[in-house]
């Protein structure tokens, strides 16, 4: 048996580093373009939630046209797009102009999930989607530790501008890759009858319970199952916290720590590293329970779930353990972002666990929509409070009560999910 489904992997891997590469960027410029235009957090906060309604909203949509018009053809659209809108944070020249632009860049970011998980899906069997997808999904970690790595230095050696044009120009290099590399399995000359009999080892059960997993279920149709709204929920709860983090961590350790220039790289690059680690572990786990365990699936992956949802309640003693040290704080904050990661990986494969391949791009783009709108309360909710407590001069307390909703948020969601919503994780067929 071929292992080509690997390198399909590593191509979806490389387009989610891009994608988390080109939005972090404006984080990282946060303290220079603040002083240039003007920015109060709240400003800012707006320029973060434009991004995310226009994600959510996008989510919704971009997930059905991906289910019509194919993952390879949806997949380049999207990264072609998204790359072109990051382009264009160069130029703008107001806060309204960086609002719009990154409002182009949040809807057309939104094909990236859709597109990856569909294709993930297509290639591999259920047992391995949540590790397929723990792996794809560490590229969000890799392109936050990049970016920090590479888009101060071109700030300051170039421009600000210099750091969006560079880093949006870097998806047409991956785009001629994946036209060259990407077929669908059974179309592909590269895997054989024995791995492809593998990919497709979960459809043949499929056909023996009476489902078409070639049929897709009506968008409307969705919306009154509870496996939708179980997976709508934990995004919602779940997503704004790494949104928090991935907008305001460099802030807060420049805040709290006083860090100037390169200063910042180094910490920010080292929490992405942890919670790179994370994905790929908490894919890995539940593959690990379901092969030396001998659980089913739903074992596995709500018992995976439920250990990655304790961690990061740590996240709420990161300031008093920074008091002593502040790499005691990033080793926290590293712990519960790597928690979030891995349940990212597997909440996400929660959908192809549940739903026929045809739907799965749909029913992501719900859940996106709904975890956009938690990830838009969540900013809002930042930047009011950070903007309250810096005219208190204790802007330590807002970031105290934003980690109160971090470190709780998880738990919340997995109760909900499994206990109210799905606990059984039935699978729903198109019949």
């Amino acid at each position: 048996m071929t292992n080509y489904r690997w390198t399909v992997c590593a191509l979806v891997f490389f387009a989610t580093t891009i994608n988390y590469l080109d939005r972090q960027v404006i984080s990282l410029l946060k303290p220079i373009l603040e002083k240039e235009f003007d920015w109060s957090e709240s400003d800012y906060s707006n320029i973060v939630a434009a991004f995310q309604l226009a994600y959510a909203f996008g989510m919704l949509g971009v997930g059905s046209i991906i289910d019509k018009i194919g993952s390879k053809l949806g997949y380049a659209i999207s990264l072609v797009l998204w790359s072109i809108a990051s382009i264009m944070h160069a130029f703008a020249n107001s806060t309204f102009g960086f609002g719009v632009a990154r409002a182009f860049l949040g809807v057309t970011e939104a094909g990236n999930f859709p597109a990856a998980i569909k294709v993930v899906a297509e290639w591999f069997p259920k047992k391995e989607r949540a590790f397929a997808t723990g792996i794809f999904n560490s590229g969000t970690n890799i392109g936050a530790v990049i970016a920090p790595l590479i888009v101060p230095w071109l700030a300051l050696t170039y421009s600000w501008q210099m750091a969006f044009i560079a880093t949006g120009a870097v998806g047409f290099l991956w785009l001629i890759f994946w036209f060259l590399l990407y077929r669908a399995p059974s179309k592909h000359k590269l895997v054989n009858a024995a791995e492809l009999e593998h990919i497709q080892s979960d459809t043949d059960f499929e056909k023996a319970d009476g489902s078409n997993p070639e049929e897709d279920i009506p968008w409307s149709k969705l919306l009154t199952y509870k496996q939708t709204w179980a997976f709508a929920v934990g995004k919602f709860l779940s997503d704004g916290v790494w949104w928090f983090f991935l907008f305001w961590l460099p802030a807060f350790l420049i805040s709290e720590y006083k860090l100037v220039g390169m200063e910042i790289s180094f910490p920010v690059a080292v929490v992405y590293l942890m919670a790179g680690v994370g994905s790929v572990a908490g894919g890995w786990l539940p593959m690990w329970f379901m092969n030396t365990k001998g659980w089913n699936m739903v074992r596995s992956r709500k018992t995976s779930m439920l250990i990655y949802a304790v961690f990061p309640i740590l996240v709420m003693f990161s300031q008093a353990a920074g008091s002593y040290n502040m790499w005691y704080a990033v080793f926290i904050i590293g712990v519960a972002m790597a928690a979030h990661q891995a349940w990212s990986a597997n909440i996400l494969t929660t959908v192809s666990d549940m739903f026929p391949k045809k739907s799965i791009g749909a029913v992501i783009g719900i859940g996106g929509m709904v975890g956009g709108f938690g990830s838009i309360t969540v900013a809002k909710t930042a930047g009011a409070l950070l903007d309250y407590y810096k005219a208190q001069n204790d802007v330590q307390t807002g970031y105290y009560i934003l980690f109160l909703f971090c470190g709780t948020a998880y738990l919340i969601a997995w109760f909900l999910m499994f206990r109210v919503l799905a606990p059984k994780m039935t699978p729903i067929h198109a019949k």
